[in-house]
């Protein structure tokens, strides 16, 4: 009797089905891997906070403090000044709901709602140069080049 058979030797059983539970494994993560390109990023928060905060975030952290203080100090103005654009432009969809539409209450609704933006716009322009007065050189660098998420290249 020779060594070789005196061992047994291992029987090859590989199942099939580890193959399939595999290739579903892959195919469910490449699946996924797809479905979240495809639908592609989320949309981007516009408010004011969340736009200070971005901007903040592209600044180095004594630049950014001074920025969100600024912020904090002038946030029942710029509130103000946001809600007054946002009545303005519920005037206009008013306006269009209205029958008879009346053409020029949607001209003066318009009209008031440029104001109203221009208003809270420079609101907005106000805080942040005030801000941009008191960062360092560098911050104010970081501030030139910052590109909003809503103008970086698509991919």
């Amino acid at each position: 009797m020779s060594f070789a058979q005196a061992l047994p030797l291992p029987q090859r059983s590989s199942p099939r089905w580890l193959l399939f539970v595999s290739l579903a494994l892959n195919l469910f993560f490449i699946g996924i891997a797809a479905a979240l390109w495809v639908r592609g990023p989320a949309p981007v928060d516009r408010s004011v906070p969340a736009r200070i905060e971005r901007l903040a975030a592209a600044l180095p952290s004594a630049d950014a403090q001074k920025l969100r203080a600024e912020y904090g100090a002038n946030r029942g103005a710029l509130e103000q000044a946001h809600g007054n654009y946002e009545r303005a432009r519920e005037t206009i969809r008013a306006s269009l709901r209205r029958e008879p539409f009346d053409p020029e209450a949607m001209r003066s609704a318009m009209t008031q709602t440029r104001a109203a933006r221009q208003a809270f716009d420079q609101t907005l322009q106000n805080v942040i140069a005030n801000a941009s007065a008191q960062m360092s050189p560098e911050g104010r660098r970081q501030l030139a080049d910052y590109t909003p998420p809503s103008r970086q290249p698509v991919r």
